[in-house]
């Protein structure tokens, strides 16, 4: 109502103006009888009101459509008017609305077969790494111990391409059930031990072996090998620990990562999570890619786990999962 009323103002303006003007000529022309002016000036105003009833009439459910901001594009699409220019209009929106929907459609399909062709790339390139691995495993050579060390490094680039390539459809590739906390770290621990070794950092791990969580296996595992291969990468000096620990929090279990790193900047704290961010430490370790915590927070949302963060700077950083 208000939408039309605010339309109609012109137009009310306008009427008035030319009521106004010609009863003025006719008094003009000397004629004297206000009683027959405001006469016709009531027939005319009753037939004007009746116009505008029957104008908003026919265009309510147009303007109350117009009025709320938060309406679905089908539901407006519902909602048909007989005036000529809102049938107008709407089938104008219709048609605009099918051409996005064929645009929306065709750019899904293009990056659902994009995200295929990752996966099949990823799955690709992890057989020769594997095959490479098989070679040199046996060799106690330092150069084979480096080229070990790049394959760790090209399997982790593969596994976050993957995993970030996924995300967007976790709903159809995760499994929720009931794994034992202990079991999943220490395989993470010992998945990561030539990372451990090669850093000179070492895993303390002190998780109860009676904490049972509901989580998915394969994505809480990525997450928290994110979480310590940022521990590792952060700190220096050798003979440094990052502590694992598992315990009780009223009525949740919570797994606390501590490293003994060179922490993050207070001012860098709030956007730590966000894609691509790395911040001050970025800028001085050059193998940040600012999409690990961004993959911990996006999998920990979608699993229903809670992230809390911690830093000091050059003390370490602390993050907790909260199950």
């Amino acid at each position: 109502m208000k939408l039309f009323l605010m339309e109609q103002i012109p137009l009310i303006i306008i009427y008035l103006t030319q009521l106004v003007l010609v009863l003025f000529v006719f008094w003009l022309d000397g004629y004297r009888d206000f009683s027959i002016s405001l006469y016709a000036g009531i027939l005319s105003a009753c037939l004007f009101i009746g116009y505008l009833i029957y104008r908003y009439l026919t265009l309510r459910n147009f303007y109350k459509r117009l009025e709320e901001t938060d309406t679905s594009l089908d539901e407006i699409f519902d909602a048909g008017s007989r005036a000529p220019l809102a049938a107008s209009l709407h089938l104008l929106l219709k048609s605009q609305y099918r051409q996005y929907q064929n645009g929306l459609h065709h750019y899904q399909h293009k990056l659902k077969n994009h995200i295929q062709f990752i996966n099949q790339w990823v799955h690709q390139m992890k057989t020769p790494l594997s095959v490479i691995h098989l070679m040199i495993q046996d060799e106690d050579e330092p150069r084979f111990t480096a080229i070990g060390d790049e394959l760790d490094r090209l399997r982790k680039g593969l596994d976050m391409v993957l995993y970030t390539a996924r995300l967007d459809e976790f709903e159809h590739d995760f499994y929720v059930e009931m794994l034992p906390l202990e079991k999943i770290v220490r395989s993470v621990t010992s998945n990561q031990k030539r990372l451990f070794i090669r850093n000179r950092v070492f895993p303390s791990v002190e998780v109860d072996k009676s904490l049972m969580i509901a989580s998915d296996e394969k994505w809480l595992s990525f997450a928290i090998t994110q979480i310590v291969t940022n521990g590792v990468r952060y700190t220096t000096g050798d003979h440094r620990k990052i502590f694992l620990k598992g315990f009780k929090r009223s009525k949740n279990v919570v797994l606390e990562i501590e490293d003994e790193g060179v922490g993050i900047p207070k001012s860098d704290l709030p956007r730590v999570f966000d894609p691509y961010f790395t911040g001050e430490n970025g800028r001085i370790f050059q193998e940040s890619t600012g999409m690990g915590l961004f993959l911990v927070k996006q999998i920990c949302d979608n699993l229903g786990h809670q992230v809390e963060i911690e830093s000091t700077v050059n003390k370490g950083t602390t993050i907790r999962i909260i199950f």
